[in-house]
């Protein structure tokens, strides 16, 4: 079984892994690792929050994981992402991807004789979505009927997870960007297939009577080339008190970070009471822990 996209994992096992994550704050769940367990985290894209909570989920499961980043291995000289699976998959127990083509970690679970978890690609940040849809439970107490209002790059893999993944578990997503830029064909659709989900232009709408606001950095890595034409078009996008003053009193702010202050959401507001940003970010090691037990079929 691998985790590529939010959606291989049906309602069901997400609230299984939710229900794991509750056990493990509780310090209900031993530490289930079995002693030889080793993750191998496949890197091409920077990372702080994924690869610190992740190399610390696997440690604090008793587990050991070996980083490799794709620059100082064979796949800086052209290997294969086929012979680098059939290799490092008979090493490891699991394999943790942050990759830049969706295809490429497709190819590497084709060939993967242990689980692949997706920690991010251009398509999709399914673990991130996970964490995320958790925290709005931890602090709403309930996800159906809740109205998540994304606001900047609808097209990200960010938007394209938390649409998918959102809507499956009950959320009301309108997405909110500027005109030329429209959300993912296919992921919209298939959101579409479990709840609402919408798009819109207008700024008011979109955020009127929202429980939840995200956004996310308005140039994403590879995009740096696009850095000025990108800004132009999504400034007037920007997360800042007067798009928070237009959803209810008590809507929470996310952002899965890096942030960029002053762009994509300011600090008065990221530094603000509404704000969940860190705690967000904090809930990632236990979310992941969740996932990767789930994911090696390992009870606590």
């Amino acid at each position: 079984m691998h985790l590529l996209s939010s959606d291989d994992l049906s309602k069901e096992q997400v609230e299984k892994i939710f229900d794991t994550v509750n056990q493990l704050k509780r310090g209900k769940v031993e530490i289930s690792l079995r002693e030889h367990t080793v993750a191998v985290l496949l890197f091409e894209k920077p990372s702080t929050r994924t690869r610190i909570s992740f190399e610390a989920a696997v440690a604090q499961l008793g587990g050991a994981s070996i980083y490799v980043d794709s620059k100082t291995s064979q796949l800086s000289r052209g290997e294969s992402w086929s012979d680098t699976a059939k290799v490092i998959s008979s090493y490891s127990d699991f394999i943790i991807a942050r990759l830049f083509n969706h295809a490429d970690i497709l190819e590497l679970a084709k060939d993967s004789s242990v689980p692949v978890i997706n920690a991010l690609t251009d398509l999709e940040h399914p673990t991130q979505a996970i964490s995320d849809i958790y925290t709005i439970l931890q602090k709403k107490k309930r996800l159906k009927g809740l109205k998540l209002a994304y606001i900047g790059d609808v097209k990200s893999n960010t938007a394209n997870s938390t649409m998918l993944l959102g809507a499956k578990m009950g959320l009301e997503v309108t997405l909110i960007g500027p005109k030329g830029i429209t959300p993912n064909e296919r992921y919209f659709l298939k959101a579409r297939e479990y709840g609402f989900v919408d798009f819109t232009n207008d700024i008011q709408e979109g955020v009127a009577e929202a429980d939840v606001i995200y956004t996310d950095t308005f140039v994403s890595m590879g995009e740096e080339e696009e850095r000025e034409e990108r800004m132009k078009r999504f400034m007037p996008y920007q997360l800042n008190q007067q798009v928070l003053d237009m959803a209810k009193k008590d809507a929470i702010v996310m952002h899965c970070l890096p942030a960029h202050r002053g762009e994509e959401i300011t600090a008065d507001v990221i530094d603000g009471p509404n704000s969940i940003v860190f705690e967000q970010a904090k809930n990632k090691l236990d979310v992941e822990k969740a996932i990767i037990l789930y994911m090696l079929g390992i009870k606590g």
